[in-house]
Parts: structure tokens; C-alpha cells; sequence
């Protein structure tokens, strides 16, 4: 009985050629998005899952009255949560950003890297997070001095010998220091929000002659907030008492403090909400919510296809029925013998999809920038939701199919009489509609995210980016010759005929300011005006011009005050955002004003027009400059010829200047831009989903015209007969389908400019949602509804009507 089922099943997919067709490639499509999409979602849930201890472990953020959110605090808070709170095992800090520096080996043959993955943290870093050490005692590192490195550093800087008892130098801000090297670990996962190469003792920092004249890093000092803290809790927590209690703490070390603390779960560190602060991480809930409804979407348009396509064949099928039930077959074998076929038509597409899988795997690594294959589904059980989504589809689209066709009365069908209902029609219609609803929402939520893209890439950020080389600056031989060398880069790069312009400075667009500080007033404050903070940047004399920086009223700095450095110095910059928080009413009435920061009064110099030093996702910074002869970095304007000659140039005069410093840099106009990597993404993902929901969409309206101009062949015979032209036939035809795709464009256009203007108001400066766009949207899903069916229609214009009309 299988057997007679499967062979039935068989003859009939064949038999309907294109029925299977566009059903089996619909399908296939959709579940190749589908695997996709479900391999970035599986990957997403399972970041930071695989530690032992993640239940109980939650990042300290630190919530600003603006509601602005961050993940860095200060490093005398954990201690004290530990001392105060029963609710509180244990903690761990980590100082990621101020670690960055070159890293040596002390080996005959001495080999140096700029390392940017390392940071400072607690002895107990590999207690509470799941990291494999591979050689040594990461207990160890609560020593000062001391560091873990990952296995590939490993062998990077000690080839084939065992590291562990081998020193490291570090070279940073924090001058020149010796680290012994206490364990080796395994490579962090791809799956983990922690990416460090090299894992150094915090503890080292406790050592004020270790801070080379940095005060602010002191780990005792409650107002500077560069440490991302983890608290080990004790079991179950009350999260809402947590927070009063820490938020207590923090008014005990900071009396003045408005803003609040509260603790987030390191198992929603990942896909939790975006924070301003600088960790490396992606991940955002709302996308992974987003890409999981694209994946269904697909799945449904291509799972009314068969419904669709089923039920417009279901006159073919209607004598079949009749015949098997005069026969004896009973209504249940009916639907047995139907849902073989969708299992089987199901089946052929999965068996496809799977294999469009491996072809456009690479493809998508590269869209999502992330390796990843099948084989993350092993991370964790999120695969068998997709699974058991795909079987519900399955089943229901057959389901109905076999209900609806083993129905038919045989007495009606074999006299003839048998036409479809009015319900089954409606359901086409409205399958179609809900189809190309869909496919017009993608089409403008692409056209919406690509156009923010080029709004964010394209507008006046206030400065000039372009054709500008930044150098990284060295930190190996910080020694009493410095000054002179340095300077004498300065003046070797200014000698250069293809240089335009040159400056250093302590950041540059695209790279977070130097720090942010409190307490800076004018001389006549508001009460509340002391707790606002400002951003800080060193810049030198040339800053201002090189990135065509315009002053709203005043100058920059000369070359004698910057040479001075800050400590000599009492004169400022500062940028029309800043001047409107210090309570000046326009930038000339600041300028020669003075402003009190850090116990002493320092004269406003110049007012910058406000640029955008960061991405447009975030408003603008009230910004403070202050003068210094930094070259933590060099930026180099040259012209745009003989670029690599240029630089060899450049790299021959750093090495010069700065021995056994690496010669690393990157271009300012790039850097900046990777700000935007994730809508960029984003865009190109929903580009993707749109077209292939389009695709799928075509696939089963060029289906369902295939079907109603074969059975609507004799009509057109005789209409042709009765002197119909080919345009009039044609728009017979089409009409009905264009009237359902328009009534599509109705219902999307809404729900269009609902979800991205809600998807805009994540960006402090907008592209406008044009209406436009909402044009383009509708006009390409029209002409290609046109063409899909017109193609159709027009074929069955053309057949003589002789063989249309000759079984009659």
C-alpha cells in the first residue's frame, strides 16, 4: 500500500511538471535562507552560554541621568560590593582599553607586535569564566607582573618553546614593564564576547610607581570609570534589590553622584542592549528577533506557493478523486495519498535547499563577516525550533491541500459539474496579496537601510577625512631622547614635498576621545552643572586645519603652547556643543571666558563648529581640547599618487625616529566608516531576504497564471474568434493579478513606513523617509508582477485558436 502510495505520489509530481518545479525550487529557497539565517541565530544565542559559571556572573553598567548606559565603572567599586554585599561571591575587573601597547620578547632574536586584544584583569579571570589553559597556573596572575597569554601568541612570540616561565615587555602608557608569563590558554572561541590575545595582573596597576604618572588609573580612585566589573553572586538574586544596594555604594565612594548602577546578566551581555561604551560586540536582540521573522516570512511565501498552486490544480485533480472514491477508496486514504505527496514534494526541496546550503555558505560567511556552518548547531538546541517550524509548515500547507481535494463529491466531478469554491478562491487571492505584501516591506526596508548608509557615509561631517594616513605612534624607547626624536619626525615629515599637512593628536575621527571627566564649570555654574561630562582630547597646533576643522569664533593653539604641554598651559578648545552645556549663550560670548577643570581656571582659546568625531548613530559630544605635542597618532594629508611609494617613505623615517616600533597605520576615511559595518550588514541581508522573497513570490504567481490560462484556453479560443486582439487577452489575464499585488501595496506601504521609522529613530541624525521610495518599492513589485504574468498571458494569446477550440 506505501509502495502504490509513493509510486501515485511520484507519476503525479512528474505528470505536473511545473507545478513541481516552482514548488520544489520555492521551497528549496526557502530553506536554504532559512538554514542561514538559523545558522547566524544559533551562533548569536550561543555567545558567552558555554561558561560554567554564567548563571551567576553580571556586568556592573553604569546608567547616566540622560539614560545614556555604560558598561565601564570605576575600579574601587567591586571591592567594595564585595565587602559590603552578602549577595556577592566575588568579583572580577577588567581594563580592556587602556592595556593597548607593543608587546616583546626577551629572546636573542627579539620579535615585537602592536597588540590591541589585551587587557589588565583580576587573578581570578579563568576561575570565573570557562577558558582552557593549556600549561601553567592562571591562578598566578594575581601576582603583579605577571600575564597569560593565548596559545596562538604563544607560539607567535616563542615558536615550538614552552612559554611558561618566559617574559614579555609590555610597552603602553604605562612606560616599559616586565611580565612573566604564568599560562598558556587556548585560543578564546568565536562565541565569547572576550577576544584577548594576552590577559596581564591588574594587580600591577596597584602599584602607583607602576601608573607612570597616570593618577587616574589608580584602582582605588572612585571617579575614573575605565573598568568593565563582573559580580559572582551567591544563587538566586533579586536583581531589583541589587541594584538599590549597589546604587548605595556608589553614592557612599561618590557622595555627589546622581547617576545609578545597576548589574546585567553576562547571559544577556551579548544581546542585550546596545551601551555607549567601547566593548567589541555585535550583537543586538532586536536583529537576531528580525532576521528569525525574515527566515519564517520566507517560509510562508514559499509554503502558499503549494497552497496556492495545490488548490488551482485541484480541477486537474477532481476526476482523480471521483474515480478513486466510486472505486472504494475511503476519504482517509485520500488525504494519506495527498499528504505523501507534500511530504515527498517537501522532502525534494529540503534535499535541495541543503545543497544550496554548501554553495552559498562561503558567500554568506562573507556577508555577516563570521565563519560559520552547520556544524554550529551543535552549540546549542535552538536548531530544533527551526525544525519543528519547518514540520508544522509542512504538515499544515499539506494538511489543507489534502483536506480540500479529498473532499470533492464524485458524483459532481465525473457528471462535470465540479469548479472550485468561492472559498478556495479567496484564499489564492489572499495568499497572494499576504505574499507581495511581504516582499514590498523588504523591498523598502532595503531601500531604507541602504539610503541611511549612504546618508551616514555621504553627509558634511564638519571635517575632511579623505587622503589622510594615520600613524600609530610608538611606545618602545620612551627614553630622555624622546622629545628630540620625536620632534624630529615632526619636521623630517613636514620636509616631504608630497605632504599637504600633518599633526598629532591623542585620537582622530572614528577612534573614542582620550577620556571623558566631571566637575568642569564655568565661573558662574548652575547648580547641577559640576556632574555633566565632557569628552577630552589632546590635539597640537595643526589639528584644527589638517582635518579642516572651522572655528565658530576664536583660534587654535600655537606651536609654543602645545610644547609647553597641558600642566604649563591654562588654555582650551572647546566645540559649540560643549560652550552651550557650560551655559555660554553663543560661542563668541564664550570666547576669553575661563572655565574651572581640575582646580584650575583655564581661558577659552577658540570654539570649534560642532564635527562629528564619531558615527551619526550618536549625537554630538560637548568636547574639550586641551594642547600636547602627542603623536599617539600622526595623521599625514599627502596626494593620492604613488601611494605606496609614499609610504615607504613614511615608514623609513618612523623606523628612523623609532626603533624596534612596528610601523602600523590605517586611513582615516576607512576607519571612520567602520562604524557602520553593522548596517551595512544589516542592509545587505535584508537585500538578500527581499529579493529572494520577491523571487518566491514571482515563482508562484507565474505559476498560478500558467494555471488559469490553461483552463481558461477555450475562453480565449473563442474570444480570439470574436475578434480579441493579443493586448486584450493579455490584460484579461493580467488584470486580476495586478488588482491582488496592488492591494498588497496598500496594506504594505504602512506597515512599511512603521517599522523603518521606528528602525530610524535609532540614529541621532536620519536620512528622511522619503516617498520616493515608497514609489520605487511599488513600481518594481508592479513591473514585476507585469512581466511575470504578462509573459504568461501573452503565450496563451498566441496559440491558434484552432487547437483551443478543436476537442470541442
Amino acid at each position: 500500500m506505501f509502495y502504490n502510495y509513493l509510486k501515485i505520489a511520484f507519476r503525479n509530481l512528474v505528470r505536473n511538471k511545473v507545478f513541481t518545479f516552482i514548488n520544489v525550487l520555492g521551497l528549496s529557497l526557502g530553506v536554504a535562507a532559512s538554514v542561514l539565517m538559523l545558522e547566524y541565530i544559533s551562533f548569536e544565542k550561543s555567545v558567552n552560554q558555554f561558561h560554567k559559571n554564567s548563571a551567576s556572573l553580571y556586568r556592573i553598567l553604569y546608567k547616566g541621568k540622560d539614560g545614556s548606559t555604560w558598561g565601564t565603572v570605576s575600579p574601587a567599586f567591586g571591592p567594595k560590593m564585595k565587602t559590603d554585599l552578602p549577595e556577592v561571591k566575588t568579583y572580577c575587573r577588567i581594563a580592556e582599553g587602556v592595556a593597548q601597547g607593543i608587546v616583546s620578547n626577551t629572546e636573542a632574536s627579539p620579535k615585537s607586535y602592536r597588540e590591541s586584544s589585551i587587557s589588565y584583569v583580576d587573578g581570578n579571570f579563568f576561575d570565573l569564566f570557562t577558558f582552557n589553559i593549556l600549561e601553567g597556573v592562571a591562578k598566578n596572575l594575581n601576582q603583579t607582573n605577571t600575564v597569560a597569554i593565548s596559545e596562538q601568541s604563544a607560539k607567535r612570540y616563542f615558536g615550538k618553546q614552552k612559554a611558561v616561565g618566559k617574559t614579555i615587555v609590555l610597552n603602553n602608557q604605562f612606560g616599559k614593564q616586565f611580565f612573566t608569563v604564568v599560562a598558556v590558554y587556548k585560543d578564546f572561541p568565536n562565541n565569547s564576547d572576550f577576544h584577548y590575545d594576552m590577559t596581564f595582573s591588574l594587580q600591577t596597576l596597584a602599584n602607583p610607581a607602576n601608573l607612570n604618572d597616570n593618577p587616574w588609573a589608580a584602582l582605588d580612585k572612585p571617579n575614573s570609570m575605565y573598568i568593565v566589573t563582573f559580580l559572582q553572586t551567591r544563587g538566586q538574586i533579586n536583581e531589583s534589590l541589587i541594584n538599590q544596594k549597589i546604587t548605595k555604594i556608589l553614592k557612599q565612594l561618590r557622595p555627589d553622584a546622581e547617576e545609578t548602577l545597576e548589574i546585567q546578566p553576562l547571559q544577556n551581555l551579548h544581546l542585550g542592549a546596545s551601551l555607549s561604551d567601547r566593548r567589541v560586540s555585535s550583537g543586538s536582540l532586536s536583529f537576531v528577533y528580525l532576521l528569525g521573522g525574515i527566515t519564517f516570512l520566507i517560509l510562508i511565501i514559499a509554503w502558499f506557493n503549494y497552497v496556492n498552486l495545490s488548490t488551482a490544480v485541484a480541477l486537474k485533480r477532481g476526476k482523480e478523486v471521483g474515480v478513486r472514491k466510486v472505486i472504494g477508496a475511503s476519504r482517509g486514504q485520500l488525504i494519506i495519498q495527498f499528504l505523501g505527496e507534500s511530504a515527498l514534494l517537501n522532502i525534494l526541496g529540503i534535499l535541495l535547499g541543503f545543497s544550496l546550503v554548501e554553495i552559498a555558505q562561503p558567500y554568506f560567511n562573507q556577508l555577516i563577516d563570521k565563519q560559520l556552518s552547520i556544524n554550529i548547531f551543535q552549540e546549542n538546541n535552538f536548531w530544533i525550533y527551526g525544525l519543528l517550524i519547518v514540520l508544522i509548515g509542512t504538515v499544515a500547507s499539506g494538511a489543507y491541500t489534502a483536506l480540500g481535494l479529498s473532499s470533492f463529491s464524485p458524483s459532481q466531478t465525473l457528471k462535470g459539474n465540479f469548479s472550485q469554491s468561492s472559498k478556495g478562491v479567496a484564499l489564492r487571492k489572499t495568499l497572494v496579496v499576504f505574499q507581495f505584501t511581504i516582499s514590498i516591506v523588504l523591498i523598502v526596508a532595503t531601500l531604507v537601510v541602504f539610503r541611511q548608509l549612504s546618508f551616514m557615509q555621504t553627509k558634511n561631517l564638519g571635517m575632511n577625512i579623505s587622503q589622510k594616513l594615520v600613524i600609530l605612534g610608538p611606545e618602545i624607547g620612551k627614553d630622555s631622547s624622546y622629545k628630540t626624536r620625536k620632534n624630529a619626525f615632526k619636521n623630517q615629515i613636514a620636509q616631504q614635498t608630497f605632504v599637504k599637512d600633518y599633526t598629532g593628536s591623542g585620537s582622530v575621527p572614528g577612534k573614542w576621545y582620550n577620556y571623558g571627566d566631571y566637575g568642569i564649570t564655568s565661573l558662574n555654574p548652575k547648580p547641577g552643572d559640576e556632574k555633566k561630562m565632557y569628552s577630552i582630547m589632546g590635539i597640537d597646533e595643526r589639528y584644527c586645519q589638517n582635518f579642516s576643522l572651522a572655528f565658530a569664533a576664536g583660534r587654535s593653539f600655537t606651536a609654543e603652547v602645545c610644547a609647553k604641554g597641558w600642566d604649563a598651559n591654562n588654555q582650551v578648545i572647546i566645540n559649540e556643543k560643549a560652550a552651550k552645556e557650560l551655559g555660554f549663550e553663543s560661542p563668541a560670548k564664550a570666547l576669553n571666558q575661563k572655565i574651572i577643570w581640575q582646580d584650575k581656571q583655564c581661558e577659552i582659546l577658540g570654539v570649534l563648529k560642532n564635527y562629528h568625531h564619531l558615527s551619526l548613530r550618536q549625537p554630538i559630544d560637548p568636547v574639550i581640547f586641551y594642547p600636547t605635542q602627542d603623536i599617539r597618532y600622526t595623521t599625514v594629508t599627502f596626494t593620492a599618487d604613488n601611494i605606496q611609494a609614499k609610504m615607504d617613505k613614511l615608514e623609513a623615517l618612523y623606523k628612523a625616529s623609532f626603533p624596534d616600533n612596528p610601523f602600523d597605520f590605517f586611513f582615516a576615511d576607512d576607519n571612520f566608516n567602520k562604524q557602520y559595518k553593522s548596517e551595512l550588514q544589516f542592509g545587505n541581508i535584508f537585500k538578500s531576504a527581499s529579493l529572494l522573497a520577491i523571487f518566491i513570490a514571482c515563482l508562484g504567481l507565474f505559476g498560478l497564471a500558467t494555471f488559469t490560462a490553461e483552463a481558461r484556453t477555450k475562453e480565449i479560443g473563442i474570444r480570439k474568434v470574436l475578434g480579441a486582439s493579443i493586448g486584450q487577452i493579455v490584460g484579461l489575464l493580467s488584470k486580476d493579478f495586478i488588482k491582488l499585488v496592488l492591494l498588497g501595496i496598500v496594506i504594505a506601504m504602512p506597515v512599511a513606513y512603521y517599522l523603518m521609522n521606528n528602525w530610524l529613530q535609532n540614529f541621532a541624525y536620519q536620512a528622511k523617509l522619503s516617498w520616493w521610495i515608497f514609489v520605487v518599492a511599488d513600481f518594481g513589485a508592479v513591473v514585476l508582477a507585469l512581466l511575470t504574468v504578462g509573459y504568461q498571458a501573452y503565450k496563451a494569446a498566441v496559440i491558434n485558436p484552432v487547437e483551443s477550440l478543436k476537442t470541442e
